[in-house]
């Protein structure tokens, strides 16, 4: 009908322009309708229409219009870029943090799709308020240093530079932003090798060469100056720590803008963002997911708690598989709550960490295990064979300089080896304990080798500041012998594209959580590792991205994909137990 009619547009514009008498006005108006005509048929919107009318009359929908609607958009340009903005935000601990929003053209119309959050260089193991050296530090002027240049890059770079791409393509978007940033980190280099030649000669013109002094032999006297010397000569001298890689300021903006195109991605294409993550690591359509074993936090010993033991930073569950682990953290938290309480442990205040665990101060790290093994006793956990513990010991936070020794309970030194020995006994009296986080520094590699040796198959050891994961300009460095699995974090300056990658180039996989948006746990799914690393369950943040797994858990089994091991044991059976009642009245479930 409507080809039809065009068609007879073009007939009587024939036979109007026949006619001599025609004003200037009336041809201008026909010479106009003639190109419409002309323009519409082109692009073929005649024939769109008059299928879509046929169709639609045979199906005779209730709404007319959206079924209209939803016809042409099928048909409309794939939305593209426009522009991408970022602003500072406070994130979950109250340090400020980049949120990028990516603005696409859609249907000839310029919308907001999605946003991201994603926290400086304070997010680091490095940056956590001591140096490597045993010195305090302030990184407050380093994390504004770094958002005020992110949000430069982002406004200045960033944005033109994605102008116009296809968010969808996460691969061709991570590699101009690693382009990017390279330029910036040889950029960087260049300016801080011209500071360092300039102190240099700024050096060897106002300083006289030193005088040597030669230095007299040493005297060898059995009854006095021997004394002592038995323990320095079993004793190694500490490694010295490894400088830090500092981290570039501005670097926030590639980690937080990968992930805001990701997210855009995943929601004009209508999937979740693990399904998307997921295309972009296996292009093919997955049959089956499995999901990430949650790590839970129940209780932290460390250096932030009132007692004196430093050691035990975090003691966290690891479920041999994800049947009620979160039902049994909730449990767990609570009957270990009542227990204090009833002052059967000479402990100190109780309070809740940074991780969201419950916050205790002991004298010995014996104390908070029983703690743990009571309570699980009481409450009939399967602790030792479903449920198993590790220990993340932060012994990189431990360590005296001055002295060369980890202070792993105030005003008690240890040694390296002497470590080894307190690990073996702890282990051996507490079988639970299936997983060591770094139990060294990273550079007492003799010790890793030493304690992998002692404690064998029954314990697994886990790097996390440990692991040795340098940035992608820096050459890599293996992990410390005995390690078994890797904690590896979404660093702000990674990629979408470096994360998979990381992650596929480990044997054994953990993703931690930063402080950030719940978009972690589709992050872990989407990537295939084993393990998800969360915290405590406290907190509105972060038991967002707890109900987030159970969200992914039941739209997987939903689908009829979710791997046979969850299928079996769900995770979602813990909201029967909050539904039950736990007895504990502190607990918060934020949706």
């Amino acid at each position: 009908m409507t080809v039809n009619t065009v068609n007879q547009t073009n007939m009587s514009y024939k036979a109007f322009l026949s006619h001599s008498n025609v004003s200037k006005e009336d041809q201008e108006f026909y010479d106009l309708k003639n190109k419409a005509a002309e323009y519409y048929r082109s692009n073929g919107v005649p024939q769109k229409i008059e299928n879509v009318l046929n169709e639609m009359f045979c199906q005779k929908p209730d709404d007319i219009y959206g079924y209209l609607a939803n016809y042409f958009s099928s048909l409309s340009y794939t939305p593209v870029i426009s522009k991408i903005t970022g602003r500072g935000v406070f994130d979950g601990r109250g340090l400020t943090a980049v949120k990028t929003q990516v603005y696409c053209i859609i249907r000839n119309e310029e919308k907001v799709v999605c946003s991201a959050v994603m926290s400086g260089p304070s997010d680091d193991l490095e940056a956590d308020g001591v140096e490597e050296s045993g010195e305090p530090f302030s990184n407050s002027n380093q994390q504004r240093l770094s958002i005020t240049t992110a949000l430069q890059w982002i406004r200045e770079h960033l944005s033109p530079m994605l102008q116009g791409f296809n968010p969808t393509d996460q691969t061709n978007v991570d590699k101009l932003l690693s382009d990017f940033f390279m330029a910036r980190y040889l950029e960087h280099k260049d300016s801080l090798n011209i500071e360092k030649e300039d102190e240099l000669r700024i050096e060897s013109v106002s300083e006289a060469p030193p005088q040597v002094t030669p230095t007299p032999a040493p005297t060898k006297d059995k009854k006095g100056s021997d004394k002592g010397k038995k323990v320095n000569s079993t004793e190694k001298p500490l490694p010295p720590a490894e400088t830090p890689v500092p981290q570039l300021p501005g670097a926030t903006a590639v980690g937080v803008v990968s992930l805001a195109v990701a997210k855009t991605a995943a929601r004009l294409l209508g999937e979740p963002l693990y399904q998307h993550i997921t295309s972009v690591r296996v292009p093919k359509a997955q049959s089956e997911m499995h999901l990430p074993a949650p790590m839970i936090t129940i209780l932290s010993c460390g250096k932030d708690s009132a007692g004196k033991l430093n050691l035990l930073e975090e003691v966290i569950l690891m479920p041999s598989s994800s049947q009620r682990v979160i039902g049994m953290g909730l449990e767990l938290q609570c009957e270990m709550t009542r227990i204090l309480n009833g002052s059967a442990y000479k402990a100190g205040p109780i309070g809740v960490s940074e991780e969201g665990a419950l916050q205790v101060g002991f004298e010995h790290p014996e104390q908070a295990l029983d703690l743990v093994t009571e309570a699980c006793a009481n409450l009939a956990l399967p602790l030792g064979s479903d449920l198993r513990l590790a220990i993340n010991c932060a012994a990189h936070g431990l360590m005296d300089y001055s002295r060369g020794k980890y202070e792993v309970i105030s005003g008690c030194h240890k040694s390296p080896d002497e470590l080894v020995e307190m690990y073996e006994g702890l282990i051996n009296k507490y079988p639970a304990i299936t997983s060591l986080i770094d139990p060294f520094r990273k550079e007492d590699v003799d010790q890793w080798e030493s304690l992998a040796s002692v404690i064998g198959q029954s314990c697994g050891l886990i790097a996390d500041a440990a692991s040795n994961l340098c940035h992608r300009w820096s050459e890599a460095k293996p992990l410390p012998p005995g390690v078994t699995r890797v904690i590896i974090r979404h660093h702000s300056d990674m990629t979408i594209s470096d994360l998979i990658q990381t992650i596929a180039e480990q044997k054994e996989t953990m993703l931690a959580a930063g402080s950030g948006d719940k978009s972690v746990v589709d992050l872990a799914v989407g990537s295939g590792v084993s393990f998800l690393k969360l915290g405590g369950l406290r907190g509105g943040e972060r038991m967002e991205k707890y109900n987030r797994l159970l969200a992914i858990e039941e739209e997987l089994e939903q689908e009829g994909i979710l791997g046979a091991r969850e299928k079996k044991q769900p995770l979602s059976d813990f909201s029967e137990t909050l539904n039950s009642g736990s007895g504990c009245d502190s607990v918060t479930i934020s949706t």
